[in-house]
């Protein structure tokens, strides 16, 4: 009862000075991160341990893998960002955490080194959503963007397009009724025979092909900005093992030109139009996705032509450390 009455007094506090830095923890998935972070707005530090080379033999993430290399990652990430940022766990005013969606046993990995830290430096302790902290890094990209404006969420695990009202405040519009548009390159990518993680490779190899070299579905679906990329993975799919089976060669270029343009047609064309009738006059991009070179040309273009502004976090590749 004494660390939470402490937690809520300096949290009250922290609110009405408006002024905050936080270290913050990210274990949801495959990558253990730390960063000190002022203000929402300033990073101090951040600092990533990939574990892309644990699970490329697999041909994607084993959550059991993940969570025991989280285990051995996070102290080693959290003393590197304080170390970067020249701070000591005293001086931060709270811990933030990511409490999911994602693995379970990776989340609570982080969830718990979060909980520790806390607790022993008598420190408030922040949950936060994924996919809001994937909105949120926007306002690190652009430090003057507030709301309202239209996000389109993008990752391996969401596709979702949502309505920033205020800050924590946002309105559902649409979401994949299905699988996720990062799951659909990665799944694409493997099926052409590129290794993990496929998304950024289908991405690259796509500006050698023809993008209208095979015709694939925009598939319709009964929400107006909902999204199903299921149909769209089945035909690419049906159309390399055709080939195969026929004793064809099979033109992997030009199969992820014509991959990536219906799944970057579909992903942009809702998210425009989901902008233009709720009357945003920006829009942000948000999650792994927003990285792929055809998305984010794509909604540079389509924005431009309606008349509303475009805003997304710079592309990153996160390295093994």
């Amino acid at each position: 009862m004494k660390y939470e009455q402490s937690a809520r007094e300096q949290t009250q506090r922290l609110q009405a000075a408006g002024h905050a830095t936080i270290l913050a923890i990210e274990s949801s998935c495959d990558e253990t991160a730390a960063a000190v972070v002022r203000d929402g707005r300033e990073v101090l530090s951040s600092v990533i341990s990939s574990q892309i080379p644990l699970h490329a033999m697999y041909g994607g993430v084993v959550p059991e893998i993940a969570s025991r290399k989280h285990v051995e990652s996070v102290d080693p990430v959290v003393e590197e960002a304080l170390k970067k940022a020249g701070m000591t766990l005293a001086q931060i005013d709270a811990v933030a955490v990511t409490y999911g969606p994602g693995l379970v046993g990776a989340l609570l990995i982080g969830v718990s080194a979060a909980k520790a830290l806390a607790y022993a430096a008598d420190k408030p302790l922040i949950p936060v959503n994924h996919i809001e902290g994937h909105v949120s890094a926007n306002y690190v990209a652009h430090p003057e963007l507030t709301p309202p404006f239209v996000c389109l969420v993008a990752s391996g695990g969401h596709s979702h397009i949502v309505r920033v009202e205020d800050y924590g405040v946002y309105t559902l519009l649409g979401q994949t009724m299905d699988d996720a548009a990062g799951e659909a390159f990665d799944k694409a990518a493997r099926v052409l025979g590129l290794p993990y993680p496929g998304g950024p490779l289908l991405d690259k190899l796509s500006r050698e092909g023809n993008p209208h070299a095979l015709r694939l579905p925009h598939v319709q679906t009964p929400g107006r900005y909902d999204y199903s990329f299921s149909g769209l993975k089945t035909a690419l799919i049906n159309a390399v093992h055709k080939l195969r089976q026929s004793g064809q060669e099979v033109p992997a270029a030009d199969i992820a030109a014509s991959f990536q343009y219906a799944a970057v047609e579909l992903l942009s064309d809702k998210a425009v139009l989901a902008a233009k009738e709720t009357g945003a006059k920006v829009m942000a991009l948000a999650g792994g996705v927003a990285s792929n070179s055809g998305l984010r040309n794509t909604m540079n273009d389509k924005c431009q032509k309606a008349g509303i502004r475009l805003m997304m976090p710079p592309p990153k590749t996160s390295l093994p450390t």
